[in-house]
């Protein structure tokens, strides 16, 4: 599954959470998508200032290699919140009920687990770069700070995955069929129902915007 996916809101707790903390979640990925439009200008910049001034954007290797940190990690939480990292759900979009509720509790419990090490590791990776004083080769930027986004980042998708479990048990204690705070599977006709939708509002607001002129 890839795309997004429906997430139901009630006046919960749970939901309350859930909303709270994605908002921070579209902080930082609109963080990370703003860095990905400034390294364009960025690579234009280059490009632009090599084949006419003969002169490159000092340390542009080592500036990007360090944006990437932030670029590739900063909207996995957001993502994950959505639903839109791609799965393979074939056999999970078959069940219904408690049977379903139970699978994604144990896909989010091994998710939990992966990501609790994938932090344990990066914060030693980053305490490693911090202490020995790690820098580019380039211009000599420091490391840690690129290597700490990502224990942090991993941080906040381990918030994220801890809601949804606790969204997900819920729903198999009450056999609720449209529990909140998770993304919920659509099928091919639904998606490609919202995704009209979609078209057909923009349509709408250019053929306004035409009328207004």
């Amino acid at each position: 599954m890839s795309g997004t996916s429906p997430i139901l809101e009630d006046r919960s707790m749970l939901s309350r959470l859930d909303r709270a903390l994605f908002k921070f979640e579209s902080f930082l990925a609109l963080v990370g998508g703003s860095l990905i439009l400034a390294l364009m200008f960025l690579a234009v910049a280059q490009i632009l200032g090599r084949k006419f001034l003969n002169m490159p954007v000092f340390g542009f290797i080592d500036l990007v290699e360090q944006a990437m940190a932030v670029f590739a990690f900063m909207g996995i939480a957001y993502c994950q919140r959505l639903g839109g990292h791609i799965r393979m759900d074939i056999v999970v979009g078959a069940l219904k009920g408690r049977a379903l509720w139970m699978v994604e509790i144990i896909a989010v419990v091994f998710m939990l687990l992966l990501t609790a090490a994938l932090t344990l590791g990066s914060w030693l990776h980053f305490k490693r770069a911090f202490d020995n004083g790690d820098s580019s080769i380039d211009i000599g930027l420091p490391l840690w700070p690129a290597k700490l986004l990502v224990p942090l980042a991993l941080s906040i998708l381990g918030l994220r995955l801890v809601m949804q479990l606790w969204g997900y048990s819920r729903a198999f204690i009450e056999n609720a069929e449209s529990p909140v705070a998770v993304p919920l599977i659509e099928s091919a006709a639904d998606q490609a129902a919202h995704e009209a939708e979609a078209l057909l509002g923009e349509d709408d607001e250019i053929d306004g915007a035409g009328g207004k002129n």
